[in-house]
């Protein structure tokens, strides 16, 4: 029997029990950062409330790529060395299945609507499908020679795939690999947003080739225009809304800022720090990488003048922004960490400086991350 006064005192633990669990977790972002360490054979499951690894899921393989699906209830990781997808449940925090589709790859994209799962294949050269519902493949593709990058059209219908030698598009529903779009050096290619164009980065001639896809474009060729660079075109970066392109890469410690619709154009080059690398975007600010230097640049992209350079760990190579733009994720490959930046915190000072919010411990060599609400 409890009278009123223990039953009142009961519940006045109970308040400050709730009130200290919610101060402990704070008001972060209620989902995971699902990081893939590489070096570890494993991804680490953060938790972003609490700011700590809520559990390590071994893998058989090394990921280096990670994806998550936002209307299913998984996570996919690709060991790009043996070309297998590992299969993560987001209830269980465990993987579930996996399937071996090629044996080296170069990496991994979800379809747009995740209809199909997509895996660019080294060994052998293919760009290959795969139902994530049964997790089987689909289709092989075979390619001409080995592929470096590839990027799917909003509509799902094209694929772009570049080479050391060549630009090559792929018309996924007759699975019918095009002539040559162009040549050169390429790395990294991406779509626009609405589809209509194709932008491929040229590393040997340091440039920007810009390919026109829409529907009312009759001409054989479908080339726009070169951009000249003052940087090889190593990383690209979009803003939130598509409309401007950084480019960072070997040549000079800045970003190239373009402008990729309309005439396209070269807006402004924007010195941000020692070799910058990887790139990331929130509403307001870029996040660069300075791996050399072990920390990260934050450009204020409206007024396009760097706000603050923040110290993080060593070696930071991949940058993550949280789907409300709450938190800035920074992977530091050689101290096995994360750090976590507040986005609303960043101002602009004399110093140009921002305080980390954490440093969370996440394993051996981080090179990629996914980060999915609950």
């Amino acid at each position: 029997m409890i009278d009123r006064r223990g039953f009142l005192s009961l519940s006045i633990l109970a308040a400050c029990a709730t009130a200290c669990s919610r101060r402990k977790r704070g008001p972060g972002f209620r989902g995971y950062a699902f990081v893939a360490n590489e070096e570890g054979n494993s991804i680490a499951a953060v938790d972003l409330e609490a700011m700590a690894v809520a559990r390590q899921i071994h893998l058989s393989g090394a990921p280096t790529t990670v994806i998550a699906a936002k209307k299913r209830p998984f996570v996919y990781a690709l060991a790009a060395a043996t070309g297998t997808i590992h299969e993560i449940a987001l209830d269980r925090l465990s993987a579930t299945r996996k399937l071996t589709v090629a044996s080296n790859a170069a990496g991994m994209q979800m379809a747009p609507g995740e209809s199909a799962l997509y895996v660019l294949a080294r060994e052998p050269r293919a760009l290959i499908r795969v139902n994530p519902t049964t997790l089987t493949v689909d289709f092989k593709l075979a390619l001409p020679e080995e592929p470096v990058d590839f990027a799917l059209s909003p509509d799902n219908k094209t694929a772009a795939i570049s080479f050391k030698t060549s630009l090559r598009l792929v018309d996924l529903e007759p699975r019918k690999l095009r002539a040559s779009a162009g040549a050169g050096d390429f790395g990294a290619v991406r779509f626009l947003a609405d589809g209509s164009i194709l932008i491929a980065a040229d590393r040997g001639e340091r440039r920007l080739s810009l390919y026109d896809l829409s529907p009312s474009n009759g001409a054989s060729s479908p080339l726009i225009t070169h951009l000249p660079l003052a940087v090889r075109p190593d990383n690209l970066c979009f803003n939130s809304d598509g409309g401007q392109l950084f480019v960072t890469g070997e040549g000079m410690d800045a970003v190239v800022i373009v402008y990729p619709y309309r005439t396209p154009e070269v807006a402004e080059t924007v010195l941000v720090g020692p070799n910058p690398g990887a790139m990331a975007a929130s509403q307001a600010f870029l996040f660069v990488a300075n791996p050399s230097a072990g920390n990260v640049s934050i450009l204020e992209i409206n007024s396009r003048k760097v706000a603050a350079v923040v110290s993080v760990g060593s070696d930071p190579g991949f940058i993550a922004v949280t789907p409300d733009d709450q938190y800035a994720l920074v992977l530091n490959r050689r101290s096995g960490d994360v750090s976590v930046l507040r986005v609303a915190a960043i101002t602009k000072n004399r110093e140009r400086r921002a305080s980390l919010l954490t440093v969370i411990p996440v394993g051996s060599k981080p090179v990629s991350a996914a980060v999915r609400a609950v």
